[in-house]
């Protein structure tokens, strides 16, 4: 485990980034980090940098000082990479590269090694956000930076409910909620509301879906023309591959969207029949064993084609 202020002695301008399209973990841990260095070493000049985000996070504090790091025109000596490695962060990698010093804490075992000069890497963690509270000086919490690593945590563990869940998790949860902020309606605004895009998104793409290998997986997917009638966005897609994977009998639940032409974003998700995170990285991608994604070139039925491969394997059927 490391501590981070003394990993960033000596620093004057640190960054704090994630990966792109950032979910609720990445958004929770970066935001807890920047308000902890905030209060713990105020002589810091600290930015953080993500692409846009749900409005729902806007609910954590200084969310309105997130900065775009195409915009930034300056250097920074020192920066902490969370959530991923720091090949996933998109227009921040050129700041990266630039830095004196990388600290990469991540809890995805395709970013096993790390990709920082310092690495805090804890597959088994529940999320990001975990590991942002392992790192910081507990004396120094307060209510808002509890907030911020609480939001992160329910949204990688689903609120406690993946497998991905464990005895520290919940342990931690415990402390967190000691500090006053209304936890129920955390989890209500932040991981079940919906817009009603988001809904009718969801509408559609539940009708349309379909159920294959003998209902051991299922299917649905959304195109651009679909995303354009809507006037929707990624950021609207979120939580559809779960409610696929809550279909009674699915092993594995497959979502996608058409990013190009003839290009899709997928999200597997699975039970313990499925390592998710061996299939996409035979496309390029990772995540965790039940919950991860890839992009995968082709026709909608060249996708599901090419993943049903790996995870046929894995059913055995």
């Amino acid at each position: 485990m490391i501590n981070i202020e003394n990993e960033l002695a000596g620093a004057r301008e640190v960054g704090i980034t994630g990966h792109i399209r950032p979910d609720g973990d990445c958004i929770g841990a970066c935001m807890a980090m920047y308000l902890y260095l905030q209060k713990a070493m105020p002589q810091l000049k600290v930015h953080v940098f993500l692409e846009d985000i749900p409005t729902i996070f806007y609910v954590i504090k200084d969310t309105d000082k997130i900065e775009k790091a195409e915009e930034f025109l300056g250097s920074i000596d020192t920066f902490i990479v969370l959530d991923c490695a720091k090949d996933r962060t998109g227009a921040c990698e050129k700041l990266i590269q630039n830095a004196g010093k990388v600290i990469n804490i991540d809890h995805h075992l395709s970013n096993a090694s790390g990709s920082g000069d310092i690495n805090y890497i804890v597959p088994e963690a529940s999320s990001a956000s975990e590991l942002v509270y392992d790192v910081i000086d507990k004396e120094k919490l307060d209510t808002e930076i509890a907030k911020a690593i609480y939001i992160g945590m329910i949204n990688d563990t689903g609120v406690f409910q993946y497998s991905n869940t464990s005895k520290k998790t919940m342990e931690i949860a415990g402390k967190l909620i000691t500090y006053d902020f209304d936890f129920p309606a955390l989890i209500q605004k932040t991981f079940y509301e919906k817009t009603y895009v988001q809904n009718q998104i969801l509408g559609r793409a539940l009708l349309e879906s379909i159920l294959f290998m003998d209902g051991h997986c299922i299917v649905s997917s959304v195109d651009r023309k679909t995303m354009e009638f809507y006037d929707a966005k990624p950021k609207h897609l979120d939580g559809i591959v779960s409610q696929l994977k809550n279909t009674r009998g699915v092993d594995c639940a497959i979502f996608m969207y058409e990013i190009g032409t003839m290009e899709y974003k997928v999200s597997l998700r699975s039970n313990e029949k499925v390592n998710v995170a061996e299939v996409a990285e035979n496309f390029g991608g990772g995540g965790h064993a039940r919950a991860a994604g890839c992009t995968v070139r082709g026709t909608f039925h060249d996708v599901v084609n090419n993943l049903s491969l790996y995870i046929q394997k894995q059913l055995k059927l």
